[in-house]
């Protein structure tokens, strides 16, 4: 199995809504709908015009996860987009673990010392491994008023680089 974590463009657009919207649809329930989420028909343009990133996990070419950044503030940035495949997951192929230490490296070369993330108290998994990551709960009100907050989102994290 050759996995490689790149950093993905408009050409995989296809793949990325199919992979983002199983994932929030069918296996999680959650009420969010390709209209909720423009960026994903425009990849490029949002994420790397303000220095941000999207990346991709891909096993022979098959798109398996993703990760993207939006950069809001100089020296900040917001998790988004951060999926893996149900049959990808787990610490025995570590694609989620891949997926960020690559986002943090970006991060760290490029002067973003914090970052922040909404989630949804649901993906209890997902809650785990940001923890695990090191990144704590914040309130809601606590979020910098740039942040771009998602409607579905009702919980909050950070991460300061610097520590």
């Amino acid at each position: 199995m050759n996995l490689s974590i790149k950093p993905i463009n408009n050409h995989y657009t296809d793949q990325v809504i199919d992979l983002i919207l199983t994932i929030q649809q069918k296996e999680f329930n959650v009420p969010i709908t390709l209209n909720d989420q423009p960026d994903l028909l425009k990849i490029e343009e949002f994420y790397f015009k303000d220095g941000g990133h999207f990346w991709g996990a891909l096993i022979n070419e098959e798109l398996v996860g993703t990760i993207a950044l939006i950069k809001f503030d100089e020296k900040a940035g917001a998790i988004r987009k951060m999926f893996v495949k149900k049959e990808y997951r787990g610490k025995e192929l570590k694609i989620a673990q891949n997926l960020v230490d690559e986002l943090i490296s970006f991060c760290r070369k490029n002067g973003i010392d914090v970052l922040y993330l909404g989630t949804v108290n649901i993906l209890k998994a997902a809650i785990r491994f940001y923890e695990r990551n090191e990144f704590i709960e914040i309130k809601k009100e606590s979020l910098p008023s740039q942040f771009p907050v998602m409607d579905a989102d009702n919980i909050f994290y950070t991460l300061n680089l610097n520590k």
